[in-house]
């Protein structure tokens, strides 16, 4: 009997609130006139890789910072300002101001990172700290006594 184990994502739930919210206040997924890009996380060869989806962003139009800890990638893509507003039946392709921000691990070189773009993704590789490993030897003191 083959049994599936499924990795539990203590996020998963606040996903699915973000989209019930993005239902309930219009389903364009804006924030305060600014809309959110998805994004994945995975660890790579001891790097943690951000692929943000922007797409039909310029790297021009793209900034990434980190600050206190926090990497931040943001913009503002705008329409050609020739386009015909009276000829769109639908719009739903995202423009104006972005923004996605995560807490970074502990330890990260903000001048280690590194980001490129291709088909409308934005990859942000960055390198983990090595993880602190304990040496030596505990010496037991005897308690007077």
């Amino acid at each position: 009997m083959a049994s599936n184990i499924v990795r539990w994502d203590p996020f998963s739930e606040l996903d699915e609130l973000r989209t019930r919210l993005d239902r309930m206040f219009g389903g364009d997924g804006m924030f305060g006139g600014r809309w959110v890009p998805p994004v994945d996380v995975v660890r790579e060869n001891g790097n943690l890789v951000v692929r943000a989806d922007v797409p039909g962003i310029t790297p021009d139009e793209v900034t990434i910072e980190v600050d206190n800890g926090i990497l931040t990638v943001a913009g503002s893509h705008e329409e050609r300002s020739d386009t015909d507003e009276e000829r769109y039946v639908r719009r739903e392709r995202r423009r104006g101001a972005f923004s996605r921000s995560m807490v970074l691990p502990s330890g990260v070189d903000p001048n280690a990172i590194t980001a490129r773009t291709s088909e409308g993704v934005v990859e942000v590789t960055i390198p983990l700290p090595e993880a602190e490993k304990p040496s030596g030897k505990v010496t037991i003191t005897p308690t007077a006594g």
